[in-house]
Parts: C-alpha cells; structure tokens; sequence
C-alpha cells in the first residue's frame, strides 16, 4: 500500500456515536469523519454542535454510507445488555444483536481498521454457538482481518477514570499495512480527582447542572466521609435490603455501596445510571454528586465541549455511555502508524495459546496469539489476544 501524505487526513465511519466521544478523539487526531449515526436525540444535538454532521435515527432504517477506501470505521455498539450494571440479557435484547449490524458494514465498506469497544461483561455472554467476543473475532477473520482484542483500563491512556472496557481491533490483511500493538501504558501522569475534577469554574459549561436524588440517598450519602463507602453509615439508618447485605457480605461479594471516592484516589467507572448507590458519584468534599461538567472532565471531555439534552438526566446518561476521548485519541495516533506501513513497537514476546478463558469454561481458539505481562487469564489483566 502507498503511504498517505501526513496532510491528508484519514477517513472514518462511525456507528453508534452517541454525543461523540470516540469520535472526539479521532477528530482531535485529524481524522476526516466522513460519516456517524445515532438514535439518541440529544445525544445528536450533542454532537452536531460539538463536531459535526450526524444521521439520527435507527440504525436498521440507515442505508450504509458508500465510502471508497474506508481507513477506520468505529463501533462502540450498545453495552446495556452485556452489562453487569444493566439486564444482562445479551443477545436475547434487540440492542443485543447490533453487532451483527457492525459486521454487515465491515463486510460491505471494507475498511483497513475496526474498532470496537464494550464492557467487560462481553467476556461471559453466550451465543448459541459458544461466547460471543470469540464468535465476533472469527467473523472478522472470515473477512479477512488480523483481530486483537483486550480488556484495557482508561486510566492507563490518561484518562482520570479507572474503567473497564473491551476493545476489538481489527486490522484487514494482505494491503500492507503496519503490524498493530495495543498502545503501550502512559506513566507519570497525576490523575486523581483533586488534579482532574475539583475547582472547576462556576461558569463553566454544565457545570451547574446536578442531578437531583430522593431524600434516602441524600440522608445516606451525607454519613460518607472522603475515602468511604456505605459502611461508615450506621447499621440502624441502613434500609432492610442493604441490612440483609450487610448482615451476610460474603455472599454478596463485598460490595461498596454509597462509595465517595478520596479527593487523591482515581475516580471510578462514570456509569450512565449514575446511581449513588451502586457508583461512586459522590463529589469527595462537598455534600453532593458531581456535576455533568465534573463527570465529564472524568471521562476526558473538554471543557470547550457542551452537552446538550431535554434533561440533565439525559446528560448525565449521554456522557456515561460515551468513550472517552483521550482513550480513543491515543489509538487514532497509533492507528496512524498502522496506516502508514509502519509496524507498532512491543516489548513483550507474543507466546500462543490453545484455549482462551471465557467466564469458567476455556474456549478453543486456532492460531490464538496472546501477549502479556503477567498471567491473570481469568481476569485478563494486561493480556492482548490476537485472533
């Protein structure tokens, strides 16, 4: 493949954009985007103020753009049904047969990379064939992709937030492109709360935007010091379901309910629920949540960029779903790599593997790559598979 001239910039199609925050991260990249959708209203108002054009509407009603020699197309494909936080229902939910959409774009736009991202809890659902992260990693090798997969923490590309998320990386053979590595760790930077979150401007956008909750949850948050969780709140004020777990936490698996994160701690998971019992939104040393403009310094979003929606429910869900943009941007630079020929470094060996973990059972995968820094396949921390 000829190498682009560094000023043109690469193209993109993005599906499922929601208010843009993977796609933020291509832009800031100089990526062109040539294409995106969404269902959400707001979420699209969201981003056609912020970045661009955007096609609203179901993705089934959308004719697939026609695009000649795609380089990136995006797919961050609803997470609700893989989510421990949401039903769980997977496939069984409509949303939870959208990656079959994804894979009917790559067949038809033949783009040179794919990008895919979801929760962790895409690592345990089941098709009828077996699992599905291993299902989508075969279809992709059908069509002719080279397909990378790991379980990365946001916070090891910046972002001051330690989230979870799957990314599928497929790299299409035989067109000359780089060989793809995961983006090595980025050390040294300070991203705690108080670096990150505290002190933003009254003025700034979103930032007077707070959700309200109900009179328990304000009461109970209240007994929370910095740095605790639901533990500080005295037994006799607890509600009779949260004492029942409490009475017995080994069978609940030590949960942390009503948790306020430490103003030096890194925030946790920004969920679209936001709820203050199951998520840690409590602002470290004042008696409130965060704001929508403090969640979305947590998910990396600048301040330059306003949400816009009918409710501040809806921005708070728009800008929990979102990927966040500096986790996105540190893969467009590295894609740019991939693009032009030239192979990404890697200072880890790969070894091979017969059988990859999923959930308890170990699943056959042929010419099965993995690479690591230390062996933790039940969890897959730190461990890039390459399919």
């Amino acid at each position: 493949m000829k190498n682009k001239n560094t000023n043109t910039p690469y193209s993109v199609v993005s599906m499922f954009s929601g208010c843009g925050g993977m796609d933020l991260g291509f832009h800031k990249a100089k990526y062109n985007i040539l294409w995106a959708n969404d269902l959400n209203p707001d979420a699209c108002l969201t981003y056609q103020e912020n970045i661009g054009n955007i096609f609203e509407g179901n993705i089934y009603e959308q004719e697939i753009p026609s695009v000649d020699d795609l380089d990136v197309l995006l797919a961050g494909f609803p997470c609700q049904p893989f989510s421990n936080a949401g039903n769980r229902r997977g496939i069984n939910e409509d949303r939870g047969q959208l990656y079959k959409v994804t894979l009917d774009y790559i067949k038809k736009l033949r783009p040179k990379i794919v990008m895919m991202e979801n929760v962790r809890g895409i690592l345990s659902i089941k098709t009828e064939e077996g699992y599905l992260l291993p299902e989508i990693c075969q279809h992709l090798k059908s069509l002719g992709y080279t397909v990378h997969f790991k379980l990365v923490n946001s916070s090891d590309y910046g972002v001051p937030q330690n989230r979870l998320r799957v990314i599928i990386i497929g790299i299409r053979n035989n067109i000359g492109l780089g060989k793809f590595r995961f983006p090595e760790v980025i050390t040294g930077l300070d991203l705690s709360i108080e670096n990150n979150v505290i002190n933003v401007n009254e003025d700034t956008p979103n930032q007077d935007q707070l959700l309200r909750l109900n009179p328990q949850a304000i009461t109970l948050g209240s007994y929370v010091p910095e740095g605790g969780s639901w533990k500080d709140i005295p037994y006799e004020l607890l509600p009779d379901r949260l004492k029942r777990i409490r009475d017995d936490m080994a069978r609940y698996r030590w949960p942390k309910f009503y948790r306020r994160f430490h103003r030096n701690e890194i925030a946790g998971t920004v969920t679209a629920a936001f709820k203050p019992e199951n998520a840690g939104v409590w602002h470290p040393i004042e008696d409130r949540v965060f704001s929508a403009r403090e969640i979305a310094r947590i998910q990396s979003f600048p301040d330059d960029f306003v949400f816009h929606g009918r409710s501040i429910k809806a921005i708070y869900e728009m800008i929990g779903n979102a990927v966040p943009p500096k986790l996105a941007q540190t893969f467009a630079e590295t894609f740019k790599n991939v693009l032009s020929g030239v192979d990404c470094a890697s200072e880890v060996e790969p070894r091979l593997f017969s059988e990859i973990r999923f959930g308890k059972t170990p699943v056959k995968v042929s010419d099965a790559e993995v690479i690591f820094d230390h062996v933790e396949t039940e969890e897959y921390e730190q461990i890039e598979f390459i399919v």
